[in-house]
């Protein structure tokens, strides 16, 4: 890596860079994703749930591995460390795609949200709203950042202990309530798999949607301290967290409200405490789940800026990206994304009622061509390591082959699946493009890390 750019600074602490991770995965994906999930696969997108969160575990272990073995080398640096440059291009670009992508949809989610108390209000406007706001966090330098996004962070995750709880102890009969015979949900509705086992395959692109952004953690990795010490229990701890926050919600989820019930128009997490008959409970839960979209749509501008920076750091995107305050903050990138937000705020303002279903169809393909890139590369480096790192991936090569292979299953898989063909439309040209782009910069520009 080049040693001439003015660089970031490390002024992120352990516990910003674990909730950091947590705030970009638990958000849309979750709260507003969950009930397309219920539709496409019935209670058991469930086992949907757990698979995918089994590659996640391999992919994050596999990334952690990488970041010791090359210290401040974030995601983007580290494949093209094993790649080279073309196809370090087009995961940069695919991942700084994707990241905009989400930041748009959790954006209008938010917007979604707001409306819940401002009905009259159009989606494109409270969107707006919600984007400067984000934007301007951002302007901050990184210790503020990851301060508010601790914060941001905490409360969701308070929410869904609580929203845990008080669900078992509805489907326990714990706690009275209106719900008759919650278990039942479960089977009662064309049973536990109503779509067949294709159904719940076809539930994996937004799977694996929600779980995008654990990987945030090797871009935030270059502004760590003392990054080598503490990345393997933050990923240890970061992966099994959102596996509970995920996996036990739905089942709750499932069982007090029939599958078939959820509208799409509300979260179904409001759905389900205002069909409890609490009173003020939707509203509590409205707002958590505004502040959890609006803190992963703050992760994503930081990710965006920071890929465009290691990119630009690489030679695969202009240099004048490098630039950074004196705070430390990549100001051009930042504000490149906050120009691409406002482009998809007008789409919701052109499409309100359709524009977050298309949306989070085209991040399905792009972060599983990254966890791909991931596995890939840990695959082709580990036999090149100088220093030998203190946390490795078990069972190797196998689990991350495995890992690998059923990522590579699953992205074909959709490919083929004519309810996707939007998406995959989108990604498909999207990538050819960047290709074609790739050649286009070998040519012109031959710095490598």
């Amino acid at each position: 890596m080049k040693k001439n750019h003015p660089d970031l600074k490390k002024g992120l602490l352990p516990r910003h860079v674990q909730f950091i991770a947590l705030a970009g995965m638990i958000g849309t994906g979750i709260f507003k994703g969950s009930s397309d999930t219920l539709h496409i696969a019935g209670p058991s997108v469930i086992v949907a749930y757990l698979i995918g969160g089994l590659l996640l575990f391999i992919i994050m272990a596999a990334l952690g591995e990488l970041a010791l073995a090359y210290p401040n080398h974030n995601v983007q640096h580290l494949v093209n460390k094993a790649f080279g440059f073309q196809i370090s291009f087009l995961v940069g670009w695919l991942y700084w795609i994707n990241w905009i992508i989400v930041t748009v949809v959790e954006l209008l989610a938010a917007g979604s949200f707001l409306q819940f108390w401002l009905p009259q209000t159009p989606l494109w406007l409270l969107s707006f709203v919600s984007a400067v706001v984000i934007i301007g966090i951002n302007l901050f330098q990184v210790q503020y950042y990851g301060e508010m996004e601790f914060w941001f962070a905490g409360i969701k995750i308070i929410a869904l202990v609580a929203f845990i709880v008080l669900g078992f102890f509805l489907l326990l009969g714990i706690m009275p309530s209106t719900i008759q015979n919650p278990l039942a949900n479960y089977t009662a509705h064309g049973g536990f798999f109503p779509h067949g086992i294709s159904g719940t395959f076809s539930a994996f692109l937004v799977v694996m949607f929600s779980y995008g952004g654990a990987e945030l953690i090797g871009v935030a990795v270059t502004e760590t301290k003392d990054a080598e010490k503490v990345l393997p229990n933050i990923i240890k701890g970061a992966v099994w967290r959102v596996i509970i926050f995920y996996i036990l919600p739905i089942v709750i989820i499932c069982g007090i409200m029939p599958w078939d019930k959820v509208t799409g128009e509300d979260s179904p997490f409001v759905q389900v405490f205002s069909v409890t008959g609490l009173p003020g409970a939707a509203h509590i839960m409205n707002f958590v789940l505004l502040t959890a979209v609006l803190s992963a749509a703050n992760s994503g501008i930081y990710a965006t800026s920071r890929t465009l920076f290691s990119m630009a750091q690489s030679g695969v995107a202009p240099a004048g990206l490098t630039k950074v305050t004196r705070k430390g903050i990549p100001i051009v990138g930042i504000m490149i994304t906050s120009l691409c937000i406002l482009v998809g705020v007008y789409l919701a303002y052109l499409t309100p009622s359709e524009v977050i279903s298309y949306l989070m169809t085209i991040p399905g393909f792009t972060v599983m061509t990254i966890w791909m890139s991931i596995c890939a590369a840990q695959l082709k480096l580990r036999p090149h390591y100088v220093n030998q790192p203190s946390f490795k991936v078990s069972w190797f090569p196998y689990t991350t082959a495995f890992a690998l292979l059923a990522l590579g299953v699953i992205f074909i898989g959709f490919l083929f699946n004519s309810n996707n063909l939007t998406g995959t439309i989108v990604s498909l040209v999207t990538i050819g493009l960047l290709i074609i782009f790739s050649f286009i910069s070998r040519k012109k520009n031959t710095v490598t890390v």
